[in-house]
């Protein structure tokens, strides 16, 4: 047999044989191994930013029906009569539900107003509660008196990704 005819009937069959040697069966396992450690935190990273982005959107939400309301209970009086108390002088609600459960403006055809459709879920804490501030409290403080609130933050106290507390956003 001619060295020629042996190079190629060895070639034939290497090329016949089927299956992976343990060499390429490491480096490929090794590959994904380094790729899956490089995504994972990539994709925690970008969990963590969409939770960010829902919670700016739902305290911009919350916030602006706080402010609607605080200027209604100026052009419809019959809502500071209603709902206010005396000592309640800067017009903000006393509870976060009457944002979404709506007030009586006081007229005689009984028209309510309803400021959001319900109350937005902290996308951090996965509940539809917070932690509110009244016009009265110190700025530090981290109890609110409940009289009039005008303002609201997160009840986690987690670090963002820009290093800060939620509950400061």
């Amino acid at each position: 047999m001619s060295p020629l005819r042996a190079i190629g009937a060895r070639l034939r069959r290497l090329r016949d044989q089927r299956g992976l040697t343990l060499v390429e069966l490491a480096s490929v396992s090794a590959i994904i191994i380094i790729m899956a450690s490089v995504t994972f935190p990539v994709a925690n990273t970008m969990v963590k930013r969409q939770k960010e982005i829902e919670l700016r959107r739902a305290l911009r939400t919350i916030r602006t029906a706080l402010d609607r309301f605080q200027i209604d209970t100026e052009r419809f009086p019959g809502i500071r009569i209603r709902y206010l108390d005396r000592t309640n002088e800067e017009g903000y609600p006393e509870d976060l539900a009457w944002l979404y459960e709506g007030v009586d403006i006081g007229d005689a055809a009984g028209t309510t107003i309803k400021y959001l459709r319900r109350l937005p879920r902290d996308p951090i804490t996965g509940l539809d509660e917070w932690d509110t501030r009244s016009s009265r409290d110190e700025p530090e403080s981290i109890f609110s008196d409940g009289i009039n609130i005008f303002d609201v933050r997160s009840k986690s106290d987690k670090i963002g990704l820009d290093g800060t507390r939620y509950n400061t956003w």
